[in-house]
């Protein structure tokens, strides 16, 4: 992508907000995102080289000239910008921000950028780096996966699975869970790296939910596959029309996830019949994003779309100046739910843009009058039928008469 430098007052936000009303609740942080209103729109000024992380109430950004940029996402500010040379999206956690780099994997302070500790990594990576609960998962293009403690990098065991990572793995409870290109799901034990289990799928399985008890994953079959994190055995899975694709979403009692034959489909999480589905407007890239009851799903299209949880009605959508560049990502402003989109353009360049939860009552209905406002009634004129004269009832005020009145 070219560079291009650009000004907030050189470029206008295109936004379109296209909502269906919702009920306030008492508190705001049981409020929906819409109705809308633009909280902020910043160019980032930069090329980005790999799809940002966010984490709190930050957004982390690869760049060129060999940066890191920090955006406060609350206010759309600069937070700093730190030496790195990322090769793919960051991983969050620990109050830590995780750079692979093309000679080392780096650790810097969230807040600050500071350097915490840098561990030499040549290998090439398969899939970007994840983090949980403490634990970093490195997996690189050999087939080997290595879990580093995240607070200080170092090696606690690796994994020589001799199969490349198809997609980034996933961690819960004691176990670490692996897609490989060959079909299979392996699960590692977390402490050890020791093999537990491993299943075969009907194909490449794609990126996974991991939970205590179940492990959701969709897979280039175009199969939605539940499996039981004790044994891996399949306990239920759902046909699609295209590859599922994207980290599922959960609540209390569904699952949630896209595939590309252009359907976001809810399932019990438990028995996995189907509760509901809804064609998409175009292909989604990415798995949807839960939040607010609402469930956000992007594509290719320069707009994200909002369904609801319970039951896969229209709840809204939120247009970009330009392609999008990574996830929508949902967060808090000031009690407010807020949405952050990073919109990339050949011409504009890279923007980051927010929307929020517009609190202001819509004036649906005029205000009554209240008590002693005199109303002035419009002149009557001949031929006009909007005009209202002075009736029996509404005598003129008092005042002086012309001749009475001060010379100017």
């Amino acid at each position: 992508m070219r560079r291009a430098t650009t000004s907030c007052s050189a470029l206008a936000l295109s936004l379109l907000v296209a909502a269906t009303g919702f009920a306030q609740a008492a508190r705001s942080s049981d409020l929906r995102l819409f109705p809308v209103v633009p909280a902020w729109n910043r160019p980032l000024d930069k090329v980005v080289t790999a799809p940002p992380a966010f984490a709190g109430h930050l957004a982390f950004f690869p760049v060129d000239d060999h940066q890191v940029a920090a955006v406060d996402i609350q206010s759309g500010t600069p937070a700093w910008t730190a030496p790195g040379t990322p090769t793919s999206t960051p991983a969050t956690g620990d109050g830590l921000l995780f750079l692979a780099e093309p000679d080392s994997i780096t650790a810097l302070r969230q807040e600050t950028g500071e350097r915490v500790w840098r561990l030499p990594f040549s290998e090439e990576l398969a899939v970007p780096l994840v983090w949980d609960n403490g634990w970093l998962v490195v997996s690189d293009v050999s087939g080997n996966v290595l879990a580093l403690r995240a607070t200080d990098g170092t090696l606690i065991w690796r994994a020589e699975l001799g199969v490349r990572v198809h997609a980034a793995p996933a961690l819960a409870a004691d176990r670490v869970y692996v897609p490989l290109e060959d079909g299979r799901v392996v699960a590692l034990d977390v402490t050890s790296g020791a093999q537990k289990w491993a299943h075969k799928l009907g194909g490449p399985p794609n990126e996974m939910l991991a939970l205590e008890d179940r492990v959701y994953v969709g897979s280039d079959d175009n199969f939605f596959y539940c499996l039981m994190a004790g044994n891996g055995e399949i306990a239920w899975r759902w046909r699609t029309g295209g590859d599922v694709i994207g980290v599922p979403v959960i609540d209390e009692h569904r699952v949630y996830f896209v595939s590309r034959d252009n359907v976001l489909r809810g399932l019990d999480r438990h028995s996995g019949s189907q509760r509901w589905k809804r064609a998409l407007p175009g292909r989604p890239t990415r798995g949807p994003v839960a939040g607010a009851d609402l469930i956000f799903v992007s594509g290719l299209a320069p707009k994200v779309t909002a369904f609801a949880m319970k039951d896969g009605s229209p709840a809204g959508e939120v247009a970009a100046p330009g392609e999008l560049a990574a996830a929508p990502f949902l967060t808090d402003a000031r009690g407010l739910p807020q949405l952050v989109l990073v919109s990339r353009d050949v011409s504009q360049g890279t923007r980051i843009i927010a929307v929020r939860r517009n609190i202001e009552p819509p004036m649906n209905t005029p205000l009554p009058a209240l008590p002693g406002v005199i109303t002035i009634a419009k002149p009557a004129t001949p031929g006009d039928p909007t005009a209202t004269a002075p009736g029996p009832s509404t005598p003129p005020a008092p005042g002086p008469s012309p001749a009475a009145l001060p010379p100017r």
